[in-house]
């Protein structure tokens, strides 16, 4: 069984390579939120539709092999993902107080319609999520708003109007919520008097004027020759979070790693076996990113394609026919300072029917990819794509 913390991994890199099609700005999501919000979908599919989900969550390669005993696999692994989230949710609420780190989880449901109480007791026990009835039918926008104020109040209000206005009508039978806040601060703070106006390149012709944060300090290390790029590692209080940057040396190199990165790769790279303590100068951009999506057809384009048609089965979550997702909304933001990061994410689905000498330099005045990973359960919180203060 492939660990949470895989799972995120691989989620986050095939919707990462599918948003970069799209969009050649920066990139900013939350792969554990969004893969929280389809094992809380997971739980209520049934048949082909649960099967397309489930290849979504684990990005199964080896196709024969997923083959033997199909289903008796498929039951075993969909029960392993959903412990696994259980287990992973309780931790990340034991962290300690150095962290901010909030991730919730709710239904809001049509309050005459009939969810089946096995689903509602499961998304309780495994995702920690309530369902609250409101009152689509009569209320569709002040339930609207109803919900975005819970967001809200989920993520110190640095996301409004996850569902714009118009986006739940009469029709809307349930809304899946998930949110994943998170303040750190750095386990070593950048000393704001070391801070200098500095250019950021987007191309080798085009720049844009960032405050350049540095530091000199040991960091986990990777030097990638073949790949002409360097990871480092920015850990937060006590390490349970880091924050790891992959900078290509070329200002424009970030394509062509891309193009040879997997999620594998990734892992591999990062883990502690293969990074290792150097003396760093380090020089990152204090920034901000802000991100909204409508990952419905990203999320189609991977192969979730029942989940949005009439055909989809949601036998598991209700005994009426003909629920079906209607929209996959993701909102994601991002502070980064010299004391730590801030960052929040939402999700939300609608049912209807120049070195100091001995120091490693990373300038990160050019592209580069970062993501913030928890360190108990490798399970990645946000990932992203820098290219434009």
């Amino acid at each position: 069984m492939e660990s949470l913390g895989t799972a995120t991994t691989q989620l986050g890199f095939d919707l990462f390579k599918e948003l970069e099609k799209k969009d050649d700005g920066n990139i900013f999501f939350s792969p554990v939120g969004i893969s929280a919000a389809i094992g809380m979908i997971l739980l209520g599919t049934r048949g082909a539709t649960a099967s397309e989900l489930q290849k979504v969550l684990y990005s199964e390669r080896d196709t024969e092999k997923s083959r033997i005993k199909a289903e008796e696999k498929e039951i075993e692994k969909t029960e392993e993902i959903h412990h696994q989230f259980q287990r992973f949710l309780t931790e990340i609420s034991k962290l300690p107080n150095d962290y901010e780190v909030n991730i919730a989880n709710r239904l809001f449901g049509e309050k005459t319609y009939l969810f089946l109480q096995k689903y509602i007791d499961y998304v309780e026990k495994y995702y920690h999520a309530s369902l609250e009835p409101v009152d689509f039918i009569n209320a569709a926008d002040e339930s609207r708003k109803k919900i975005n104020s819970w967001v809200e109040s989920q993520i110190n209000e640095k996301i409004k109007d996850l569902f714009p206005e118009g986006s739940l009508s009469s029709n809307t039978k349930l809304v899946l919520i998930n949110t994943v806040y998170f303040k750190g601060q750095w386990d070593m703070e950048f000393n704001k008097e070391h801070t200098k106006k500095e250019e950021f390149w987007l191309n080798k012709s085009t720049s844009k004027p960032v405050q350049m944060m540095a530091q000199c300090s040991n960091f986990p290390f990777l030097l990638l020759e073949d790949m002409q790029a360097k990871i480092v590692g920015i850990p937060y209080k006590n390490s349970d979070l880091s924050m790891f940057v992959l900078l290509p040396n070329d200002i424009d190199g970030l394509e062509k790693i891309i193009d040879k990165l997997s999620p594998e790769k990734l892992v591999e790279w990062t883990s502690p076996g293969h990074m290792e303590e150097r003396k760093v100068d380090l020089r990152f951009p204090r920034f901000h990113v802000e991100e909204s999506y409508d990952l419905q057809p990203v999320l189609v384009d991977l192969g979730m394609r029942d989940v949005f048609s009439e055909r989809a089965d949601y036998s598991g979550m209700s005994a009426r026919s003909g629920l079906h997702a209607q929209k996959f909304l993701h909102r994601s933001f991002l502070v980064v300072t010299e004391e730590g990061a801030e960052a929040a994410a939402a999700t939300g689905v609608g049912f209807t029917v120049s070195s100091t000498p001995g120091c490693e330099l990373v300038l990160c005045n050019h592209p580069f990819l970062f993501f913030i990973r928890h360190s108990e359960s490798n399970s990645i919180l946000f990932f992203g794509k820098f290219s434009s203060p």
